[in-house]
This record gives C-alpha cells, structure tokens and sequence, in this order.
C-alpha cells in the first residue's frame, strides 16, 4: 500500500489535459455547430456572395466578372425609371394582400375557435391550400380566370353578369392574382389567429358580458387588444410573404399584362435568369433586402409605441 502512494501523488499532480469548463464548452459548440454550420453556408455566405456580386457586372453568358462599384445601385435607383413602377407594383400587391389577409383570417378565426360539431373538417378545408403545391395552385386559377372558357366567367354569366379577361387585362391582372394568393395563404394566419384566440381566458369575456357589454365592445376592449403580439407576427410574415411573391406571378401572368404585375422578386428573376445579369439582379436583392427590413422595423416600432 505504501508503495502505490507516490504513484497516486504524481498522477494527482499532473494537471488533466482537458479542465471541466473546457469539456462543457467543446460539448456545447458540438450539439450547436449542425445550426451555425448551416447559418454559414446557406445565409451568412450566400448573403456576403450578394453584397459582392451586386457591385460587379457579371453576365453568365460571357461569364466575365468586372468590379464596378455602387454603379448598380446607381443604375437602379437614378437612371431606370421600370424599377420604380416594379416598386410600385410591389406596394400595391402588399397594400391590397395584407389587409384583405388579416381580415379574413381573423373573421375565419372567430368562426372556427369555438368547439362545434365539424369545425375540425372546415378548418382543415381552409388550411388545405397552404400546403398545396403553390405553381399547382396556380395553373389551376390560371384556367378557372380564362376569359369566356373560364369557369369564373361562365358561372358570372348564369346571372347575366359579362366577366373580363381576368388575367389579359392591367386593371384586373393585379385584383386576381392578389385574390388567389390570399385564399392560398389565409389558412396559416387563420391557425395562428385561433391558437391565440384559445389562449385567451375566459375569464375576461365573461366578466364583460356581466358588466353588460356588448359582443363587439368584448372583442374589441377585450379580445382585440390581447391578440396584439399575434397581429404583429401575422403582419410582419404576411407582409414580407407579399414581397416575396413570385410563383403566382410566373404561372399566371409572368408579370403582364403591360407589366401590370411585374413585382420586385419576379424583375429580379428575369434579370438574373432571363437576362443573364446577375450583378444587377444581385444590387435588386440587395435593394429588396433593405426595404423588407425596413418595413419590420417600421412595423415593431409602431407596436412598441403603442404598447407604451
């Protein structure tokens, strides 16, 4: 026994090669390196790609790259007068989706939050289109919106009404595609919208009714201001959704008639894509980039000021 002790003593004295803390530490960078391995590689390095490709002229046809500076911004912002009617044709998507999304899906919510006998069946018919395959979806209106073979059209005329070419004509290309998008998509705010709803306590719309309120005074001094936080996330999703739009788009006017529905994603497809120039499609990513940031800001501004 004596003599394994300086044995122990010397090994005691060795200091480990790896402390506690240290273990902790390269376990925690393990269990999180998938996340930031793939933050990486498929945000950070595409995103970095951009910023580098929007100041070159790059052409895939010539495949030659040449530096050229803030001269795409430049381009874009001061010399090309169609980017800003494409701007405005994305304001006027989002000014038309979003308000018309919300509403709908609130008014489906207040529907279908209480317990009845077939609410699961409707609430799944009303989600079915958000997972329906979006260009599917669209081919399918593309025919139902034809002009005088649409079946839009031959049902309007069954009561006399003479319906238009929906999708040929500028004044309605905008109203239909905005339309067919938002019956694709209400089903998801509709599910965020009930599972706030169900979170609501009780409690509170019944103290109202005691205090004699009206149904309208408890949804909107009751109800209303406790789904605030879920409003803000349905407006800031739905409104970067709505600059995002570009399958409707393609499938179902390819942003005609007369570039009536060329919106911001689908231009910098055909620049990129159509046009091979990807150093200009890149400085419109950038640009669309910074104007949907600016909008959520703008948006959680406005809510933390109302909340004060």
């Amino acid at each position: 026994m004596d003599l394994s002790r300086p044995e122990t003593t010397a090994r005691n004295d060795r200091a480990p090669w790896l402390t506690l803390k240290t273990r902790e530490m390269l376990e925690a960078w393990l269990f999180v390196s998938p996340t930031v391995i793939g933050f990486l590689i498929f945000f950070l390095g595409p995103l970095v790609a951009v910023v580098y490709f929007s100041m070159t002229e790059w052409n895939l046809l010539s495949q030659k790259a040449t530096f050229v500076g803030l001269d795409n911004f430049n381009d874009t912002l001061f010399k090309n007068p169609d980017f800003w009617h494409v701007v405005r044709n994305s304001v006027v998507f989002a000014i038309g989706l979003v308000p018309l999304n919300m509403a709908l899906a609130l008014t489906l919510a207040l529907a279908l939050s209480r317990p009845f006998f077939g609410v699961v069946f409707f609430r799944t018919v009303f989600f079915a289109p958000v997972i329906t395959s979006a260009i599917a979806w669209a081919i399918v209106w593309k025919f139902l919106l034809q002009g005088e073979g649409g079946v839009i059209n031959q049902m309007l005329a069954l009561v006399g009404i003479t319906g238009p070419n929906w999708l040929r004509e500028p004044n309605w290309a905008m109203a239909a595609v905005i339309v067919t998008r938002v019956i694709k998509m209400v089903g998801l705010n509709m599910i965020l919208y009930i599972a706030a709803l169900q979170a609501v306590p009780r409690d509170y719309e019944e103290a109202a009714r005691l205090e004699g309120a009206s149904r309208w005074q408890v949804f909107t001094m009751v109800i209303w201001p406790l789904l605030a936080p879920t409003t803000l996330v349905i407006l800031v999703i739905t409104t970067i959704g709505s600059f995002k739009v570009f399958d409707h788009i393609y499938q179902m006017t390819g942003g005609g008639p007369e570039n009536g529905t060329l919106v911001l994603a689908f231009y910098i497809y055909q620049q990129g894509f159509k046009f091979f120039n990807v150093g200009y499609a890149a400085a419109l990513a950038m640009i669309m980039f910074v104007i949907v940031m600016a909008l959520t800001l703008i948006q959680v501004w406005i809510r933390r000021r109302g909340t004060q």
